[in-house]
């Protein structure tokens, strides 16, 4: 294998790549709610899941339309569409094969997480690009709070087949301090699961100097991200809980290296949902408002964090 070839089979290489590319560390969650839908897409009778799942896949492939050129990534959110069973999965499939062929990373939110076998079963559906898996995504969340031994399985797929997976370490929910900052031998939880994470990453480091073992560090609790992102030289983060959720550039600063790199920032609804917003209801479509809430957030990153120096 040329060195070429290895730097594109190493998930965080690859991801580091494109967002040098791009300039900017942004992606795109794509969270489709039918209520939210804009208005070209509005289904009549929410009980028909065939026109529901219609409809979620054309919304985010023409949210992947005008992203491509802008962000590295998109982040799918699997429960939306197991919310409408098979045919849910179906249009899912659809949206990830859509992104691929758009040149995006694809990044599964499943926060998947189970004993040893079904963790290898669940590591061999979602990782790698097809064939070498089912779903053919670039990463997936993972749920480490089972243990070693059910985390070792997405390790194992992740560096094989060049994907990446993205462990809950510090997440952004509310609710998150009652069992991740819990002290154990004087330590919160989340710090022993980021020695771990940090561990993993280091032992299968790329060109770039990120693992492919990624962790998910909320923006919502930016002294942790800092903190974390000191204590995690090699792990990449997966921040989420920025524009919506209340996480400002400044929160999500410290999450990010010194080039802008060592962690991507994801907007789901403050970006797919911009119709709804005062601020861009000037907009000549939904699409155009959503360009240019991409856009905008791209700035706010670039003008309050490191990611300046990608442009």
């Amino acid at each position: 294998m040329s060195q070429s070839e290895q730097f594109t089979h190493h998930f965080a290489d690859r991801l580091n790549q494109a967002i040098i590319q791009k300039q900017t560390p942004l992606v795109v969650g794509l969270d489709p709610r039918i209520n939210q839908l804009p208005s070209p897409l509005t289904v009549d009778n929410p009980g028909d899941l065939t026109q529901v799942a219609i409809a979620y896949s054309t919304f985010c492939c023409e949210i992947i339309d005008v992203v491509a050129d802008l962000v590295p990534a998109v982040k799918p959110q699997a429960a939306f569409f197991e919310q409408i069973g098979p045919l849910g999965m179906a249009a899912l499939a659809e949206v990830v094969d859509y992104a691929t062929a758009q040149g995006l990373q694809v990044i599964m939110d499943a926060k998947r997480g189970d004993i040893g076998s079904t963790a290898t079963a669940y590591a061999s559906a979602f990782l790698g690009r097809k064939p070498q898996s089912s779903w053919g995504c670039d990463a997936l969340t993972v749920n480490p709070y089972m243990g070693e031994d059910t985390l070792q399985p997405f390790v194992n797929a992740a560096n094989t087949t060049g994907s990446g997976i993205f462990v809950l370490v510090k997440t952004s929910n509310p609710g998150s301090h009652t069992i991740q900052e819990k002290r154990v031998d004087d330590q919160p939880i989340y710090s022993l699961v980021a020695k771990h994470v940090e561990q993993l990453s280091a032992n299968h480091v790329g060109e770039t100097g990120y693992g492919n073992t990624g962790a998910v560090v909320g923006a919502t609790y930016p002294e942790q991200l800092s903190e974390l992102r000191t204590a995690m030289p090699h792990t990449l983060f997966l921040i989420p809980g920025f524009g919506a959720q209340g996480g400002t550039a400044k929160d999500v600063a410290g999450g990010l290296d010194e080039n802008g790199l060592g962690g991507i920032i994801n907007s789901s609804r403050a970006i797919i949902f911009a119709h709804e917003l005062p601020q861009y209801s000037a907009a000549t479509s939904w699409q155009a408002a959503v360009e240019q809430a991409t856009r905008d957030t791209i700035d706010k990153l670039a003008d309050g964090t490191t990611a300046s120096k990608l442009r």
